[in-house]
């Protein structure tokens, strides 16, 4: 008899919640390093450190025993998954404000809506396929297609990277789902923790001495590149707290995707936009201009209405087995 997915949806809402919250915080952090350390050897003090608290997560949720899998491909996938869209959204991150990288990476509960469809069989009817083209339509409002290079503040390359950074990771999150009718949430972290310690050290290997940053000017290419430095004793702290985060942040978001169905789960994590323009605004002096507010507005009515629309058939299927569209 197969397993099939929990559906916990207030649970799950709970957990994604305080994944967000983490995950602002986190970026905030981010963003503060990035004009010193190059992103692998910040993402390898931060898992190295998230691993370690991620396994106190495993021995409270059965034990060492629970790591086994038989299903490491998908595993891997869903590691470099994440990887890609932390990558890709921390490079933007190094030369865009908080608010306008953040808001253009919330594109990915609307594909987490879309690929809910073919990967999970879950039914999104035309009414939540429109706002979901209605929230994409504020995503090509941030980029700004009318505007030359010159007055958008970095290239049209490092605006689509939030974009991307999205896409991956509503992939991850629908093999998250997938994936956790069989793993517990402590488990799909530490894979996720484990694969950024094996590509860091890869970017490491390779690229650790600088020699690939040397001459560019690019705010995005010195944060992906520049050379390992020795961190001072007060950025000490920050790395340990990202590393306590990174492990609250992977727990939270395994233990939501599991708990609940993705269509439902992922609207919740638009928390993240006012939280991201909150700290942009507090520690960066940043606020966003005229369209990338317009792009939130959009995107946070497409997401909340989808959510709306699940809830409203989920009662109707309920209370009288009708079909859900």
């Amino acid at each position: 008899m197969n397993a099939s997915p929990q559906n916990n949806a207030n649970i799950g809402i709970l957990f994604v919640l305080a994944g967000v919250f983490c995950i602002s915080i986190n970026d905030m952090f981010v963003k503060q390093l990035s004009g010193g350390y190059p992103l692998h050897q910040i993402v390898l003090a931060r898992s190295g450190i998230g691993i370690l608290f991620s396994m106190i997560f495993v021995q409270l949720e059965g034990g060492l025993g629970i790591l086994k899998t038989k299903q490491p491909g998908l595993h891997a996938a869903r590691g470099l998954l994440i990887v890609a869209s932390n990558m890709t959204f921390f490079v933007a991150l190094a030369a865009l404000p908080l608010a306008d990288a953040t808001a253009l990476f919330f594109a990915a509960p609307l594909f987490i809506t879309l690929l809910s469809i073919p990967m999970l069989g879950e039914k999104v009817g035309p009414l939540r396929l429109g706002a979901v083209v209605f929230g994409f339509i504020g995503v090509i409002i941030m980029q700004r297609p009318w505007e030359g290079s010159d007055s958008l503040g970095a290239s049209r390359i490092v605006l689509l990277l939030p974009v991307v950074a999205a896409l991956t990771y509503a992939m991850n999150q629908v093999l998250t789902r997938k994936l956790g009718i069989t793993t517990k949430a402590s488990a799909l972290a530490v894979y996720i923790q484990a694969t950024f310690i094996f590509v860091s050290v890869g970017f490491f290997v390779i690229a650790g001495d600088g020699r690939f940053a040397v001459g560019s000017d690019s705010p995005s290419i010195q944060f992906l590149l520049r050379p390992w430095i020795m961190p001072p004793q007060s950025d000490l702290w920050v790395f340990f707290g990202m590393g306590v985060n990174s492990a609250i942040i992977g727990y939270c978001l395994s233990q939501a995707y599991r708990m609940a169905d993705a269509a439902t789960v992922a609207p919740f994590e638009y928390i993240g936009l006012p939280l991201a323009v909150f700290w942009g605004w507090i520690i960066f002096a940043d606020l966003p201009v005229w369209e990338v507010w317009t792009g939130i507005a959009m995107i946070l009515a497409a997401g909340l209405f989808v959510f709306l629309r699940e809830k409203q058939k989920s009662r109707a299927v309920a209370r009288y087995g009708i079909k859900r569209r």
